[in-house]
């Protein structure tokens, strides 16, 4: 593609994202409006003025995290160690799946059957209640591997897909070159399929973000943890669950645009 045609296709994504920007500004007014009018008729009493106390407070002249920050750091372990193990699980499943061996199709099968037809916070159960008194597993441990196993599973799907599409004329090609299919999976095959499932994979990490909320179930002290907490002992519930959901819409939203910049990094012009 010559430097014209480039321009032009920057051009034209910086117009989609302004218009992108605009749109979800919009939204945003329309909740705040129905929001305004909806607490007017409850009269409901806001009290925004006590929330930053609770995230991030100066004693001594000194700076420190509040409850909501404490359980934000809480909330990035889950999340970082879960999306690992949950690729880790998704990319074996889908290698399982797609192996010569019948016992290892089975195992991919019923695992993600067993899984995906299954909701969550019963697994989440299941695993601190059941599993957790015979390995002894603690609370964290409980729920990032719920986590993990959960997600897992829907990304195993978003890698097969992947792998799938590519031409099986690239498989060809590979072993005419004498690569094993592993070296082919490495250099070839799990390149391209990655860059491919980028999008998607973006999804279902958003997906998981969101999930970790539900490890509150177990006493993980996470942020919807701390901030049912808070709510609890100052009746400020509204404030509380606005705060922490702009905290996860900004984190999921930061997640979008570094993949977003990957993605165009990653881009092949044709």
């Amino acid at each position: 593609m010559d430097v014209e045609g480039k321009k032009r296709i920057r051009s034209k994504t910086t117009r989609s994202n302004v218009l992108a920007v605009v749109k979800f500004a919009l939204v945003i007014l329309a909740i705040a409006w129905l929001l305004a009018r909806g607490t007017e008729r409850l009269g409901y009493f806001w009290q925004w003025y006590r929330v930053p106390h609770y995230v991030l407070s100066f004693q001594n002249g000194h700076l420190v995290a509040g409850p909501i920050l404490k359980g934000l750091a809480v909330t990035l372990n889950i999340v970082w160690m879960s999306l690992i193990l949950a690729f880790v699980f998704g990319l074996l499943t889908a290698l399982f799946r797609l192996s010569n061996s019948f016992m290892a199709r089975v195992v991919a099968r019923v695992y993600l059957e067993t899984v995906r037809n299954s909701p969550m916070l019963v697994l989440l159960f299941f695993i601190y209640f059941v599993l957790g008194p015979i390995f002894d597993l603690e609370r964290m441990t409980s729920a990032v591997l719920a986590l993990s196993i959960f997600e897992g599973a829907y990304a195993s799907e978003i890698f097969r897909a992947g792998i799938v599409s590519i031409h099986k004329g690239q498989w060809e090609a590979s072993h005419s070159l004498g690569l094993s299919t592993l070296q082919t999976y490495r250099h070839i095959v799990l390149p391209q399929a990655i860059r491919r499932v980028l999008p998607p994979l973006t999804s279902q990490a958003i997906s998981l973000i969101k999930d970790s909320a539900l490890v509150s179930t177990i006493a993980v002290y996470e942020m919807t943890m701390q901030a049912s907490a808070i709510v609890a002992q100052t009746f400020l519930t509204f404030e509380m669950y606005f705060t922490i959901a702009a905290i996860y819409l900004l984190l999921t939203a930061t997640l979008s645009v570094v993949v977003n910049v990957m993605e165009n990094r990653m881009k092949i012009y044709t």
